[in-house]
């Protein structure tokens, strides 16, 4: 019986202690972890699986979903238990239970069933809160403002306004605004919802909420704006309490003084806003925004994005934000205003501070004028401490580069952008600007002195400056090395500006411009999305693209369009088409399906409008090959044909929207868009193709290598062209001369031949225009040309691709083509040239794929770590009459794994989730 006991207990032990070996963790909301003011119904829930096994997959998963954390403790979901569902999927799992409520919290937690026969424990629960989900839900809360601008003062984007002879207003007022209210009672939870158009700065009791800059995102403002939702919970204090609002100008309203790409007014800075209180007692309680809020004029005296930001620290009132204030008599009402139709939340990342940079050298080229070298150009604002009297003025000029006497320019960024503080006189004062941002690695000061310099005209003392880098808050999730120095500067160079140009949208430079270029969004979204979690901005840009779609169907170059382009810089199906490459490519990389349907109508559209426009399938307008390196200053495109580039997006809009029609479902649209696919081929062909020297158009690296990609060249051609895209590469000294459009598909295309021999010997040298010409001359950010031109821009967003062969290349880590979102991976790594090893870790949605190798004269050695939930095909390049061991162990096709030939080595396939060290070498 004893014995019997024993045996029973042991193996309820073992089977305790392996079940403990499957695991759940990181669970996420609509992409987030514990999300506030989730808007979306039918919220998508994701979670990774973790085990200390190998080959594990998930069979099936169970989510309780409940509005009371004690509920769930108990393992129950009051309002959705979904029982046990058969799915391996672990990403975008859809709610399906009753239906969720404006406001509230809801607790969830998941159990998953694997292969090998465990169950997870529950999961540690997460949970979600819902956002206001109809106008409603505001309860009568009201845009308010200082001032108001009449509608026919407004100039709006020339499309909807062409006849308006308006021009901004000089300067107006940048308010504060303020409400006082009582908390009587113990507080259970409290949340603001808030929109401060253009941008706005929310204060409790004297205290900044929160870390974000620049709230809320960028939107289209005839057409709907964002709120943002806090969690105020813990800032209440019992009794009187006060709420603060700084409002600054952002996009809403562009003055005419200092620089400006563009001149708009939606109107003045206003907000609404509901504090929404739960009390423990079951009561609640709303203060909400309406004009018996106070407003007064603020100590930001000017602000705007293109033209920078004055405060005046004498203007201060201290304790405006705090309960018990004595206002002056520049207190008043506020005033009820009209406001966007449409208020969304906002699921995109915010903007914050991230990398502070302080002085590497600080020069005085001339009398009077400082300038600090903080030794990197990102996006950013400056950070002072300084000390003197009352009313002295301190002017910040920030710029990407110094001229040949050592001063701050600004010729190639917009100028003057200037940070100007007025000092108060009270000790040492430190400033930073709120509403407003550019893209800088120098600072120049006139009217101070710097600490420990000689000041014979007693100016005030700068103790202190700091760059502040400010860009969006999407997660690093990838990281990437070699044994190449010059790759991993390369690596750097592009990634200063990724990150300088992710903000709430991807701008193409954080200064000049600040306007979402679409071709970026995809052309480099593929390289991104290998580094930064970028799904919730991308989402964000979709939306952008819906609304800024002109009832012809045009896509417009930028979205939101703050301003109609003309001369080609409107109607480029290269940039055009992100509004159909951009949802494929998240669906690709995420697994959202969502985001096609949602976005099926606007692709619609835009192909007709490609069909209206085309002259016998062939698309001839808009900016071609951007930026290609060519005889001329760069620009439009020079080596490769008018048609070329935007006829092969257009071929490749009509083969994704065939293959989101199938998703959806929609057999007829199929056969259009593919029988529609076939003309436009048919046209290229004919068009731009030479029969005779197979090369398309001018024979250009853009245009070979677009046509490769895009599947337009008919088999028996393709090896010939392939050949001419690395003949023309050899001819020019290994050099590179796609632009903007082509380059991308020019790396895809010689990877995907198996020729990365070629895209090293391309960029691993710095003697002609690249990456390693930008960084011997100088750049610490990616710049606008491949010459790396003082020109233009050197910060801009453009002609980064290599970043993606760097992952999906020289690491080899590759979504399967037949699967999304890594679900099947392939590893692939491909040693070239003198590299002794590299590698990149990359968080997928199903969990981190890593993916090292190195290699000496004899061995070549590749460690994998595959994810729960995953499997993969795993490539060895080399002999194939090699030996192959796997953890010091030789192996050989078998029983434990499936191993077969490729073009370059050999390939493992089907391999499971776990640590892999494969070493091959002599036998």
């Amino acid at each position: 019986m004893y014995r019997s006991i024993t045996i029973i207990w042991f193996l309820l032990f073992s089977l305790q202690l392996s079940s403990q070996t499957l695991q759940v963790n990181n669970l996420r909301c609509e992409y987030m972890e514990d999300p506030l003011g989730v808007d979306a119904f039918h919220p998508r829930l994701s979670w990774l699986l973790k085990s200390g096994q190998r080959s594990v997959l998930q069979t099936a998963w169970q989510i309780l979903v409940s509005d009371d954390p004690d509920i769930l403790a108990k393992n129950t979901g009051n309002v959705w238990d979904s029982k046990k569902v058969s799915s391996s999927a672990s990403i975008q799992a859809g709610y399906k239970g009753k239906a969720l409520f404006p406001g509230k919290l809801y607790y969830w937690k998941v159990r998953v069933w694997d292969n090998l026969g465990h169950v997870s424990a529950w999961s540690n629960p997460a949970l979600w809160q819902m956002g206001l989900l109809t106008p409603a839900d505001w309860k009568g809360a009201r845009w308010i403002a200082y001032e108001d601008l009449p509608v026919n003062e407004r100039v709006l984007p020339e499309s909807r306004n062409k006849d308006n002879p308006n021009q901004p207003k000089p300067r107006n007022v940048l308010p504060l605004l303020r409400k006082e209210f009582a908390v009587n009672k113990p507080v259970k939870r409290a949340v603001m919802y808030i929109s401060g158009l253009g941008q706005f700065e929310i204060s409790l009791n004297g205290k900044k909420v929160g870390d974000h800059f620049l709230d809320p995102g960028w939107t289209d403002y005839e057409d709907h704006a964002l709120y943002v939702t806090f969690d105020l919970t813990n800032l209440l204090k019992p009794g009187a309490n006060a709420l603060g609002i700084m409002l600054g100008n952002g996009f809403l309203h562009i003055p005419k003084e200092r620089y400006k790409k563009l001149l708009n007014s939606f109107g003045y800075p206003k907000m609404i806003g509901r504090l929404a209180i739960e009390y423990r007692d079951g009561t609640t309680e709303n203060i909400i925004s309406d004009p018996s809020w106070r407003t007064a004029p603020g100590p930001v005296t000017f602000s705007s994005i293109y033209g920078g930001e004055d405060y005046n620290a004498g203007l201060e009132q201290p304790g405006w934000d705090s309960p018990g204030f004595k206002e002056n008599s520049t207190w008043k009402n506020a005033l009820p205003v009209d406001g966007p139709p449409e208020l969304q939340s906002q699921m995109a990342p915010p903007l914050k501070i991230f990398e502070n940079f302080t002085p590497v050298k600080i020069t005085q080229p001339r009398p009077g004028s400082w300038v600090y070298d903080l030794g990197q150009n990102a996006s950013g604002i400056v950070k002072i401490a300084v000390k003197g009297n009352r009313g002295d003025t301190v002017k910040l000029t920030p710029g990407e580069l110094i001229d040949e006497n050592g001063l701050v320019t600004q010729k190639a960024t917009g100028s003057p952008y200037n940070f100007i503080y007025i000092l108060k006189g009270t000790g040492t004062e430190t400033w930073q600007p709120r509403f407003s941002y550019y893209g800088f690695r120098y600072v120049q000061i006139d009217g101070a002195v710097p600490a420990g310099n000689t000041n014979i005209s007693n100016a005030p003392v700068v103790a202190e400056l700091t760059g502040l880098h400010t860009r969006n808050s999407a997660a690093r999730i990838g990281e990437f090395s070699s044994s190449s120095d010059l790759f991993n500067k390369t690596e750097k160079l592009i990634d200063w500006a990724v990150k300088s140009n992710m903000a709430s949208v991807f701008t193409d430079c954080p200064h000049r411009e600040k306007l979402g270029w679409l071709e970026e969004a995809h052309l480099m979204g593929s390289s991104m999305h290998f580094q930064y979690d970028i799904a919730g901005l991308s989402r964000k840009v979709v939306k952008d693209m819906q609304v800024a779609q002109t009832p012809e169907g045009l896509i417009p170059e930028i979205a939101p369009e703050y301003t109609v382009f003309s001369g080609g810089f409107r109607d480029s199906p290269e940039w055009g088409s992100n509004g159909i490459i951009m949802p494929w490519y998240l669906y690709q990389w995420y697994g959202d399906k969502q985001v096609l349907e949602q976005s099926y109508p606007m692709m619609q559209r835009y192909i007709d409008y490609l069909k209206k426009v085309a002259k016998d399938n062939i698309l001839y307008q808009g900016l071609g090959d951007w930026y290609d390196l060519g005889p001329d200053r760069p620009g439009f495109s020079q080596l490769t044909p008018k048609g070329v580039t935007g006829t092969a997006i257009y071929y490749y809009d009509l083969t994704i929207l065939s293959h989101i029609a199938k998703l959806l479902n929609k057999p007829d649209d199929v056969k259009k868009y593919d029988l529609l696919a076939g003309e436009v081929k048919k046209s290229f062909n004919k068009t731009f193709f030479n029969n005779e020297t197979k090369q398309y158009g001018t024979g250009s690296q853009a245009a070979n290598a677009m046509a490769v990609y895009m599947g337009l060249v008919e088999p028996q051609d393709r090896a010939a062209v392939v050949a001419n895209i690395v003949k023309d590469i050899r001819s020019r000294n290994n050099s590179l001369t796609a632009g903007d459009i082509g380059y991308r598909y020019l790396l895809k295309v010689l990877s995907n031949e198996g020729l990365s021999d070629v895209i090293y010997d391309m960029n691993s040298h710095s003697d002609v225009p690249g990456y390693g010409y930008q960084l011997v001359h100088g750049a610490t950010a990616l710049t606008e040309s491949w010459q790396a031109s003082r020109a233009v821009s050197n910060n801009h967003l453009m002609l980064g691709h290599i970043m993606e062969w760097f992952y999906s290349g020289l690491a080899g880590i590759r979504c399967n083509e037949q699967a999304v979102a890594f679900k099947v991976i392939d590893i692939r790594p491909e040693p070239v040239g003198d590299l002794s090893s590299a590698g990149a870790d990359f968080n997928s949605p199903y969990g981190l794929i890593s993916s090292h190798w190195k290699k000496s004269k004899n061995t070549f050695e590749l460690t994998v770590e595959i994810p729960a939930n995953t499997t993969a095909n795993i490539y060895l390049p080399g002999d194939q009459s090699a030996t192959v061991t796997e953890g010091g162990v030789k192996i050989s096709n078998g029983k434990l794994y499936k191993i077969s030939g490729y073009a370059n080595g050999r390939v493992i396939e089907g391999v499971g989730s776990g640590v892999y060290h494969f070493v091959i070498g002599p036998g």
